[in-house]
């Protein structure tokens, strides 16, 4: 049974590389490859799921490989099935093959027909690692995987302005979901001692065993869940991005925000559950940010004039009430709303093009204008009141700009100083100086050393804030985001048992992505003039090949998991006491800040409308 799992895990990832070397040209090969593999992979998981029931439904734990170990942290790959799993692999399944089958026509003659199934493979292994996952490590892999690609489908059009934009709209707040996911692992790994696995969570003595003397540690640890589920799950206060990110093909914003990937917060919970399900405090929380979400989304829904959205805030509504189920503990009722909801959805946006032109035509030929009513009672006030408020969407965008993003950008336009020559002459000199107290620490107070992690650290983090407002030299903004790495480093290894060999492994990956990087921005800068981040470029059109590289290095760079810097991150975390929250929170801040900022340099440099107008360019509304 163990091996026919593992055969299911990684068939996704076979067929998506399998389709990369796919001829662009052929269409049926294409989208036949990926309507057979993953229809098989469909009945696969049908057949596999009645002979485990047959078996008498037992939890199955695996785990892999260690990838990392040493004699502090072991990070392993290890899966996970249980009813949980069953259900999420099997409507994920399903869906990925109607999606499949409906794109295969609806898509015809587009002109990144493979693209799109490329990505949609991808999407559909990150989706099978992530439900299959057996701990936070495996989660976070196929959770950065879905991030990924959800970008890339929202920026499907990529030579418009609102997709691109809206691309990144949606993977910033994807960021804003990976601090917490970042967070709880550093504080999980203190809790437990061990890299812990779901299979463990599901011991209530051991949960209470470790619960019992850090109930607030324990909160910490649930509340940051919570965020990292809200931002996927588009829950209050991160609802807003969910209709902006159907700016993709329809399908993708079928299986993506209508269906799957919008759900995997509530997966997160689930696993989870075990753990927060003893702490009232958490409970209430979920409960109360469900029904919030609920409220606000309905109302939401009802005033949008656009069938996706109103498509989307349904499903924010749903799933709102999902997290007020999983409040009381009804787990199998949220999975079985989980399903309904996935299915209604994926039908509702797979038929809206159709639907709205039959609307229309209904609009035309029978219109009946409804007359003016003038009412001034407190309940038609309150009425027009809620029509107001659901029509700015509560100012949902304008509440994320002003406490997060206008912060960010006005601190880093106060280190607009800090340009290649203070690189070279005042940045570098003091990290070489940090690193000569580091080594020496000749006649240094021991309660200065104890704040050197900080400072350092919080350094790093105002050269990533000067990175994210950079606009102008491409080379600034680049070279600060590599040298965060450095006073990551720097800031860390002034806690105990920090080894060389650690070091190397977290920085072989940022140096290799950082040169390869720096050599594709030469490259550019040297074809075209007037290279800068104030606008979208659109130069994928003409250089598709150093898009494409210069996206891997981004990825590289910003730690996902195709290069050591991943693995590097955890290792880096788990030198961070359980007393240094700030520590934690400037360093995956800065993890966090760091990747939008790369995305942001990636899409401003190659996506967006072509800035030669020889080119056929779409209008900014478009």
């Amino acid at each position: 049974m163990e091996q026919i799992l593992e055969i299911l895990i990684v068939w996704p990832f076979l067929a998506f590389f399998i389709s990369l070397f796919l001829p662009k040209e052929n269409e049926k090969i294409i989208s036949g490859f990926t309507y057979g593999l993953v229809g098989l992979h469909f009945m696969a998981i049908v057949a596999f799921i009645i002979f485990w029931m047959t078996k008498g439904i037992p939890d199955i734990n695996i785990k892999e490989i260690s990838l990392y170990q040493t004699s502090h942290l072991n990070f392993f790959i290890d899966f996970y099935f249980d009813n949980v799993t069953a259900v999420y692999c099997f409507v994920g399944s399903m869906l990925t093959f109607l999606v499949a089958t409906y794109s295969r026509i609806y898509l015809h003659r587009e002109s990144g027909y493979k693209r799109f199934f490329n990505t949609l493979l991808l999407f559909y292994a990150g989706y099978t690692l992530a439900v299959f996952s057996g701990n936070m490590e495996t989660l976070f892999i196929g959770w950065e995987i879905l991030g990924l690609t959800s970008f890339l489908l929202v920026a499907f059009y990529r030579d418009r302005y609102l997709p691109v934009k809206n691309a990144f709209k949606v993977f910033s707040i994807y960021r804003i979901g990976d601090v917490g996911i970042l967070l709880a692992m550093w504080a999980s790994h203190h809790l437990w001692h061990e890299n812990i696995t779901f299979a463990k969570l599901n011991n209530y003595e051991l949960v209470h065993e470790h619960l019992v003397g850090h109930s607030l540690f324990g909160v910490f640890i649930s509340m940051m869940i919570l965020i990292a589920a809200c931002a996927k799950s588009a829950q209050f206060p991160f609802s807003s991005w969910l209709p902006r990110a159907m700016e993709g093909p329809t399908p993708s914003s079928a299986i993506f925000y209508g269906s799957l990937s919008v759900h995997l917060g509530v997966f997160l919970l689930l696993r989870t559950m075990p753990f927060w399900e003893q702490q009232i405090f958490v409970r209430v929380m979920i409960g109360l940010v469900g029904l919030v979400t609920a409220a606000i989304g309905a109302s939401i829904g009802r005033v949008q004039s656009s069938v996706k959205s109103q498509i989307a805030y349904a499903s924010v509504a749903q799933i709102g009430l999902i997290f007020i189920e999983l409040a009381l503990g009804l787990e199998s009722l949220a999975l079985v709303h989980f399903a309904g909801n996935a299915f209604l959805r994926t039908y509702q946006l797979l038929v809206s093009p159709s639907a709205v032109s039959y609307l229309i035509r209904e609009q035309f030929y029978h219109f009946v204008p409804k007359h003016q009513n003038i009412e001034t009672h407190f309940s038609k006030k309150l009425e027009y009141s809620l029509f107001l408020l659901s029509i700015k969407e509560y100012n949902m965008d304008e509440l994320l700009d002003r406490f997060i993003w206008s912060p960010f950008k006005k601190l880093g336009n106060l280190l607009r100083f800090i340009n290649i020559k203070n690189i070279y002459y005042i940045t570098i000199p003091t990290f070489l100086v940090g690193v000569l107290i580091q080594v020496t620490r000749y006649n240094i107070p021991d309660f200065v050393v104890e704040i050197m992690p900080e400072l350092f650290a919080f350094i790093g983090l105002l050269l990533v804030f000067r990175a994210y407002a950079g606009r102008r030299n491409v080379f600034v903004v680049w070279t600060l985001l590599v040298m965060n790495h450095f006073w990551t480093v720097l800031a860390i290894s002034f806690n105990d048992n920090l080894t060389v060999d650690e070091i190397v492994f977290y920085l072989i990956g940022v140096i290799i992505a950082g040169t390869v990087g720096y050599l594709i921005l030469y490259k550019i800068t040297q074809l075209e003039k007037g290279v800068d981040l104030n606008r979208f470029q659109g130069h994928v059109y003409e250089y598709p090949k150093l898009a494409a590289g210069f996206l891997i290095t981004c990825l590289g760079l910003a730690g996902f998991p195709i290069t050591s810097t991943f693995i590097g991150e955890d290792i880096l975390f788990s030198h961070i006491r359980y007393d240094q929250i700030f520590l934690a929170f400037f360093v995956s801040s800065g993890f966090v800040i760091s990747g939008i900022a790369l995305i942001r340099m990636y899409a401003r440099i190659f996506l967006g409308p072509h800035v030669k107008r020889y080119h056929e360019v779409a209008q900014r509304s478009a």
